[in-house]
């Protein structure tokens, strides 16, 4: 597949790049049906382990708001809800999960890391989650369950950036490692993914992720309902861009 999500298959393993280098990879439209698709697909051709990352300088820069005037509150909140969807077929895929992250990962990009089963940082990995700064419920509770529900809270109260070391300290990533040995991890996460049958591994994410999609995607939806969003994000933008020029 060629565009902007590159796929490559090596036995077992199915590597899926976003290809939007010039937007930092930022989820447009286009770019989460492209995954979802890829994620669904993945289900019946014989996948055990999905590798996530990303071309360029970064792994995920999050929403892409490009165009953003032209868009209708009920647009925003379609496109909320099938980044949504996309988060949950990854997090509750039957086969193993890995993001090997790097430069920026902000917004929904970081939620893309969190969901995976295993998540890697390369140094100097930079993450952010801002969504409840226009009032957005996305992965709210998964980061809770991931990290804790008091750093969860910090981290999303202060929406402050945080660096791979911090990542790590809190368990939001498992490892640092520089990109030039990533083939290694993906080795040892396919090897590991290997060593159960596939109905085992089945069982095992089964039994050991709660299932609480409906009840997440019910949270995300009516953050999202709110009268208001696209005056939201666009105050959020402006405070952005003041933030930076200061």
């Amino acid at each position: 597949m060629s565009g902007i999500l590159l796929s490559e298959r090596d036995g077992a393993v199915n590597t899926l790049t976003l290809n939007r280098p010039d937007k930092r990879n930022a989820l447009s439209t286009e770019l989460v049906e492209a995954l979802i698709d890829r994620v669904d697909e993945a289900t019946r051709d014989g996948t055990r382990l999905l590798v996530l990352r990303g071309e360029g300088k970064s792994f995920c820069a999050g929403f892409d708001f490009t165009g953003l005037e032209e868009q209708s509150d009920g647009n925003l909140v379609l496109r909320f809800i099938r980044l949504e969807m996309l988060l949950q077929a990854v997090h509750h895929a039957p086969f193993a999960t890995i993001a090997l992250a790097h430069g920026a990962c902000y917004g929904a990009g970081a939620d893309l890391v969190a969901v995976c089963g295993s998540r890697i940082g390369a140094p100097g990995t930079k993450f952010r989650m801002p969504g409840l700064r226009f009032g957005i419920a996305l992965g709210t509770r998964r980061l809770a369950e991931l990290i804790g529900v008091d750093e969860a809270r910090r981290l999303l109260e202060t929406s402050a950036i945080f660096d791979s070391e911090d990542a790590l300290n809190c368990g939001f990533i498992q490892e640092i490692q520089a990109a030039d040995v990533w083939a290694e991890a993906i080795t040892r996460a396919s090897a590991a993914a290997l060593g159960l049958p596939d109905y085992g591994q089945q069982l095992l994410y089964q039994q050991t992720r709660p299932d609480r999609r409906n009840a997440d995607l019910a949270a995300l939806v009516r953050s999202a309902a709110a009268p208001g969003l696209k005056t939201r994000i666009q105050a959020f933008l402006a405070a952005r861009q003041n933030a930076q020029m200061l």
